[in-house]
Formats: C-alpha cells, structure tokens, sequence
C-alpha cells in the first residue's frame, strides 16, 4: 500500500499500540523509546494521548500499560459492522463487475433461501430477484449449496411433510432426490443450475463460513443460460469467481482458509 498520504504521527501511535498488544508494558520508557526509534519525550506525548483516549490504560498497579477498553470498543463496533452484508457488498460489486452476471448473498430460513444482498452488471438482461425475495431452497443454488451443509437428519426435518414444487423439468421434486443433489453439491463445492428453477436461467453458488466455521450464507451469480457458455472455458471460469468470492467474503468474516471446521456439516 502506498504511503505517499500516511500521517507520521498516527504512525507512531500504531506502532506503540502494535508494540503494547506484543507485551511490552512500557514500563522503562527508555527501553520502549529505542525499540520504537522515537525520543523519549514523544514517546510519553503518545501514551498521555492514548490515555486520554482510553486507548490505553494505566495497570491497577502503576507498572506500565495495556490496551484500553476504548480500542476494545472500537474493535466490537467493527465486527459487530462485519456481517454479512456489509462484508459481502464490495466483494458482490466484484464479482457481478468480473463475470458480467447478476450477484447476490442469501441465508437460509426455514426451507427458503432470504436474499440479502444483490449487486447488478451494467447490462440489459440481469437478475429481478430483489433483496428480501424468498425462494424455495430446493430449487435454487444458494439454497442447495446451504443445505449441503447440513446434515441429512436436519434436511430431512425440516422438510418433513414439506411438498417440493417442481419449478421445472430439473426441479428435484422428492426429498432422496434432493439429498442426491445436495451430495453432488458438496462434493463438488459448488452448486451449479441450468433452468432447476426457471427455464432458460442458469446459476452457480457456493457456502461462506463465519469466524466459528460455521455456514454463515451463500452468494451465486445467476443470468441467462447462454451467458455461461459464450466461449471455451467459460463455466469453469464463473465457478472459480463464485468461489473466490465466497473465500473473500468469509475472510471478511474472520474465516481463516483451510480451517478444518469448514468441512463438517452444520444445524
């Protein structure tokens, strides 16, 4: 990142919270002077400052610092900002941007899928599903990708006694049909349609996880059939943006890459 704007005295006050955080208490200013490159006397500006500011504090015995409940508090604001939502939107405006194609964020409720974020190409033919559209889980990317991860007991419970409409030809209309292409989902790690929900329409989703490795919701991009077909290659390349998107949002989310709890099936 380019320093050219950087502000040297908020710097300075980063490296001395960065060097707090690390364990050293400042308790011998002299020392903490040094391995900051700074003179002694701005060194104790910056800790009156940041104790001003309750960025730091004073330990209930006078020896030294540690990081204030004022940094806490700034902290909580901003994971408690990162949901969803508001993680996913740059990454959707991305992804719709790159691949040309209508992108949107839905969680799981109940056995619909709750569209929550949608970002639209500057193109004629995009998606009209709306943010807080309700679609049948079972018949939509989003919803079978979440519903692979489940467990079979969960998918069946919540669809016990539950008609599946069948939407088209592709539509999977009974519950072992669904809980076939929910494995082939998993497996795969993507969902991908051709007109399962409506004809002519294709669409390709996949999971994001939260901090914890839990199924947090889904993103997919959707638009005509023919737009994923228009070269060579062209499908595996949608697949890999999906699920580059999907890996940036739940990095947003504090989801670190490769963390085994990714793989296990979820409530």
């Amino acid at each position: 990142m380019s320093t050219v704007y950087a502000v040297p005295p908020v710097e300075r006050a980063l490296k001395l919270l960065r060097h707090i955080a690390a364990g050293d208490q400042v308790t011998k200013m002299s020392e903490t002077a040094r391995a900051l490159g700074l003179s002694r006397t701005t060194l104790i500006r910056l800790i009156a400052t940041l104790e001003a500011e309750r960025m730091i504090e004073r330990k209930a015995d006078g020896s030294g610092y540690t990081l204030g409940l004022g940094l806490v508090g700034l902290a909580g604001q901003a994971l408690l900002a990162s949901d969803i939502v508001q993680a996913g939107d740059p990454v959707l405006v991305q992804l719709s941007a790159e691949v040309g194609l209508s992108a949107h964020i839905g969680v799981l409720e109940g056995t619909d899928v709750l569209y929550v974020a949608r970002r639209t190409p500057n193109a004629h033919l995009v998606s009209n599903v709306g943010i807080g559209s309700r679609l049948p889980a079972h018949a939509t990317t989003m919803g079978r990708i979440l519903l692979a991860h489940l467990s079979l007991d969960k998918v069946r419970h919540r669809f016990a006694g539950v008609a599946l409409q069948r939407f088209t030809d592709m539509t999977p209309t009974t519950l072992p049909s669904l809980l076939a292409q929910c494995a082939a989902d998993r497996a795969a790690g993507l969902a991908w349609s051709d007109a399962y929900f409506e004809p002519g329409i294709a669409s390709v989703a996949a999971v994001i996880f939260d901090r914890q490795g839990d199924v947090a919701g889904a993103v997919n991009v959707t638009g005509p059939s023919h737009a994923f077909t228009t070269r060579e290659g062209r499908r595996d390349e949608i697949g890999r943006a999906v699920l580059a998107a999907a890996s940036a949002i739940s990095s947003r989310l504090g989801h670190l890459p490769g963390d085994p709890s990714a793989i296990r099936r979820t409530a």
